[in-house]
């Protein structure tokens, strides 16, 4: 199994929105072989939780103009390690220290990438 040709336009549309805010270090897992519950988990960096706050705007904004809405959201208060969850993808917004510390590409590392079609 592979991630639905949905998960992977979303993942795309997600990525494009965070990197027109700047976020940093992007990059998608597809973990439906993993996992039941989601298809590719979308990974980025924000340096400040104002910058974060508006990669999370941004990721909201672009994927309501293509029909999708996040069925939860936690950490916005926080501002250190945002989720937005899709059912088809999953948002992970970290600021560099939470990325560092949680490793989240070292757990995921044995599921294939998506390319997402950045510069």
């Amino acid at each position: 199994m592979t991630a639905t040709e949905r998960a992977v336009e979303l993942a795309r549309a997600a990525a494009e929105a965070a990197d027109d805010r700047k976020a940093t270090q992007i990059v998608a897992f597809d973990v439906s072989e993993q996992l039941y519950i989601t298809d590719v988990f979308v990974l980025c960096t924000g340096a400040n939780p104002p910058q974060m706050s508006a990669i999370r705007d941004a990721v909201e904004e672009r994927l309501l103009s293509l029909g999708a809405k996040p069925v939860r959201r936690e950490g916005e208060r926080e501002g250190r390690w945002v989720l937005l969850d899709y059912a088809d993808i999953v948002v992970h917004i970290q600021h560099s220290e939470e990325r560092e510390f949680y490793g989240l590409e070292r757990l995921w590392s044995d599921c294939p990438t998506v390319d997402l079609g950045l510069g």
